[in-house]
Formats: C-alpha cells, sequence, structure tokens
C-alpha cells in the first residue's frame, strides 16, 4: 500500500458561479463538499488509479467528523487519521466558469496538543510497516514544531520506505536537508527555498541541498525534474481551464505511482503532466477526468535537457 500524511486536513467547499464580482452578491450554480488536504487529495486519485492507499494525519470537531464520513465509501482508501480536540478546518475554492479562474479561501489550521502529536507518530511508525511508499504532503498546522517533515523523512528513511515530501517554506527547508527520495515543490516553494526564479537552475540547486529527485511544477508549462538518470522536461500540449485546486496533488500521485511500480521516468512524467490537466477539468480537488486524462498522456511532450 501507499501511505500519505496530511498533517493539516481540511474539509474542502467548492461554489461556482457564472461571474464572480466584489462586493456583490452571488447565486452558487453548483456546490461541492469533499475531504481534503493535500495528502488527502492525493491517496484519493491513487485510490482511483488503482492503488491501496492508507491516509494518516490528524482530524477533529465536527468538519473532522465529516470529512471522516466522505472518506469512508472511497474504494482501496482505508482512513488511518488520528484524532483531535480541535476541529478541522474547511477551505473554500470559488470557481468563476464564465473566467476559467478559482479564488481560493483557506482557514488555518487547529492547533495539535502534544499528546496528540506522540499518537500521530506511533501510529506512522506502525503503518510504515506496510508501506512501499509514503507522501508527505501540505502545511504544519499549529503546534506541530516547523522541523516535523525531517523528522518523518528520516522515520521513514530508517524504515527503508521511500519517501516523498511536498511542503514549502522552513518545513520544506529542513525537510530537504533530512535527504527524502522525492521533493515535489512549485515555482514559488522553489524559488522561497534556493532564491532564484529561474527553473533549471533552481531545480538543479534544490536536489543538491539533499533531495534524491526534485521535481518542480511550473503551472500550466509542465514539470521540470532533475532526477539522477539526467534533467526532464515535461509539456502539455495547451493549458486546459478549470479549477487548479489539487492539480500538484495529482501531480504527487502519479509521481508516487510511478515510483512504487519503477516506471521509466519520461512515461512516469508524462503521466504526472495529464494526470494534473485532467484534475483541473475536473470541478473539485482529488479527482480528474478519465476522458481528459485519455486524451492528454499521448500528447504529453517529455524531452531530456543537458545539465
Amino acid at each position: 500500500m501507499i501511505l500519505t500524511v496530511t498533517l493539516n486536513t481540511a474539509l474542502d467547499l467548492t461554489y461556482e458561479v457564472p461571474q464572480l464580482v466584489p462586493h456583490a452578491s452571488h447565486r452558487v450554480a453548483r456546490s461541492a463538499e469533499r475531504p481534503g488536504g493535500k495528502g488527502v487529495n492525493v491517496a484519493r486519485v491513487l485510490a482511483a488509479l488503482g492503488h491501496e492507499t492508507v491516509v494518516t494525519g490528524f482530524a477533529g470537531g465536527p468538519t473532522g467528523d465529516r470529512l471522516r464520513t466522505l472518506l469512508a465509501p472511497v474504494p482501496r482508501l482505508t482512513d488511518a487519521l488520528v484524532a483531535t480536540e480541535a476541529a478541522t478546518r474547511r477551505t473554500l475554492a470559488v470557481v468563476d466558469t464564465g473566467a476559467g479562474d478559482t479564488t481560493q479561501f483557506n482557514e488555518a489550521g487547529a492547533a495539535v496538543t502534544t499528546g496528540e502529536w506522540a499518537a500521530f507518530r506511533e501510529r506512522y511508525a506502525d503503518l510504515l510497516d506496510g508501506a512501499a511508499a509514503v507522501a508527505l504532503c501540505g502545511s504544519l498546522p499549529p503546534g506541530v514544531h516547523v522541523g516535523a517533515y525531517a523528522d518523518l523523512v528520516r522515520t521513514a528513511r530508517a524504515a527503508g520506505v521511500p519517501v516523498l515530501l511536498d511542503t514549502g517554506g522552513e518545513p520544506l527547508r529542513r525537510g530537504i536537508a533530512a535527504r527524502p527520495d522525492l521533493v515535489k515543490p512549485n515555482a514559488d516553494e522553489l524559488a522561497g527555498l534556493t532564491g532564484s526564479r529561474e527553473p533549471r537552475r533552481a531545480t538543479q540547486d534544490a536536489r543538491r541541498r539533499g533531495a534524491h529527485t526534485v521535481v518542480t511544477s511550473l503551472g500550466p508549462e509542465g514539470l521540470l525534474a532533475a532526477t539522477p538518470d539526467g534533467l526532464w522536461r515535461a509539456t502539455p500540449p495547451a493549458p486546459v481551464h478549470g479549477n487548479p485546486t489539487g492539480a500538484g496533488d495529482s501531480v504527487v500521485a502519479a509521481l508516487l505511482a510511478g515510483l512504487v511500480d519503477d516506471t521509466p521516468w519520461p512515461d512516469r512524467l508524462a503521466r504526472a503532466v495529464a494526470l494534473s490537466a485532467a484534475t483541473v477539468a475536473s470541478p473539485v480537488a482529488g479527482e480528474y477526468d478519465p476522458q481528459v486524462l485519455a486524451d492528454l498522456l499521448p500528447k504529453v511532450t517529455v524531452t531530456a535537457e543537458t545539465a
């Protein structure tokens, strides 16, 4: 099975409106409620792709109960979340269907107590015993120390489990020094880590900081990967309009699936780009449009670049 960790889970709400106008009242054309947080989205996509997945992290209060209720019927997905006293946060995505844009509102996470963190660490160590790979995803909630991901990377490495890290800021800086197998920053996170906005230089610099492989999300321009086998760029044939929430999480899902299946890097990156675009075409995060995936996959361009 593949294990995903979401320390800052969320109950995701999505509203679709014909046009988003500041200071105006809006009639919602369509709404959706889904279990969320980066690692939860990753797990839902992996499960839809046919992989057995386990979700751990934290959930609490009425929103946490609702999140777990929504997770329960998902095939091939097991809930191993740790209960907290504080309520799980909510996120709101407002999709302007006319403009094809999305506006995101994210609540801060609820504080995690010392006892809850200790309970999570124990569960995490137990779950690693049966994991083929683990993904550590998203922001850290209050109460969790900034070096938490670095500690979790080291625990996975000691257990012999490949680990992917997807976060930003100081947790990324400390986590990458613990030498994860794969790091997946976006362009802003990469610039914050390296101080450079030139993608190729920054991606290679990030790899020198400790990660075995770095795959950078470049938004509609695709992916740039610095791997032990060389430097690769994967580009979609054309931009896809829709809700970009969760597109990066689908990249993580494709990379994890490729890691577990030992897929060659060109195929792994092509699938990650196509799956990301198929997620943009879907109304809500953690889901993808299978037809868009099938149509785009053979059209993604993957090229090897000189170092």
